[in-house]
């Protein structure tokens, strides 16, 4: 915790004070690289929050492309923002939380109220214009975090939706690309069942509660998985390509959790 202290004091301030008016000014106005900010940031966020990050495979780069991933903790957010230049998707409710909205909005953030059907039809419209752009969106596509130990369904309302938006901008298609988040190791050990609702976001206990934990927790290894896209064309079936990353998701998830060779295709 002192080196934490230290870190936020020394280096994690400062740099916010320096960046985030450069970030706000360069977001506002769409410029090309608006990411290089947002990256250095999450670097430094896996320091602080002692996150190892591995990266298997890579990323769609250039081309419109929509992530689906399984969402186990907010450090998700980190650890994937280290590495990749995505927009995130992210629920409603984040917009209200203090501080972390702010530096949500600074990477661009989209929230969706999945409530109301008129809202996600908003944040579609502008998921679309970001991929047509040629830049990539991440969304959670279980809905919820889980612990880590298997995969929730995927919902497909909201790639259906982004494959008609993506349609209305004149795209022929859109990639898919399935990604895996799976932490493997807590202070160089196997995660046991127990540890990981020390890491996950846990519902039944307070927000303070899981933050303290997390800022608490000792190093944790965290691989990201990036699985090879799949095309989502006009005439693809929304609900079967979302199962496929979900299944995808899965297979990859069971093998990093084992410690085995992540299964052929």
């Amino acid at each position: 915790m002192i080196f934490r202290a230290l870190f936020m004091l020394l280096i994690y301030i400062p740099f916010m004070l320096v960046f985030c008016p450069i970030q706000w000014v360069w977001s506002q106005l769409k410029a090309p690289g608006w990411h290089l900010i947002p990256l250095a940031f999450h670097k430094l966020g896996t320091i602080f929050l002692g996150l190892k990050v591995t990266v298997i495979g890579q990323p769609v780069e250039g081309r419109p492309v929509l992530i689906l991933s399984n969402h186990i903790s907010w450090t998700d957010i980190v650890a994937v923002g280290s590495v990749a230049p995505v927009t995130f998707v992210a629920k409603k409710e984040i917009e209200k939380w203090f501080f972390v909205n702010f530096m949500a909005g600074l990477q661009r953030t989209l929230y969706v109220d999945r409530t109301r059907r008129s809202d996600a039809k908003r944040t579609t419209g502008e998921m679309a214009r970001r991929m047509a752009d040629g830049g990539a969106v991440l969304l959670f596509a279980e809905g919820q975090s889980d612990i880590g130990t298997h995969v929730l369904p995927f919902r497909s309302a909201l790639v259906g939706a982004a494959q008609q938006a993506m349609l209305g901008t004149g795209a022929s298609e859109v990639l898919i690309q399935p990604l895996t988040i799976s932490y493997t190791r807590l202070q160089g050990l196997p995660v046991s069942r127990n540890e990981r609702s020390l890491i996950a976001w846990i519902k039944s206990k307070s927000v303070k509660q899981n933050i303290r934990e997390i800022f608490s927790g000792g190093v944790k290894e965290v691989t990201l998985a990036f699985g090879t896209p799949m095309p989502l064309a006009a005439g693809s079936d929304r609900k079967t390509v979302t199962k496929a990353a979900e299944i995808e998701v899965r297979r990859m998830l069971v093998a990093l959790n084992r410690g085995t060779p992540l299964p052929a295709k």
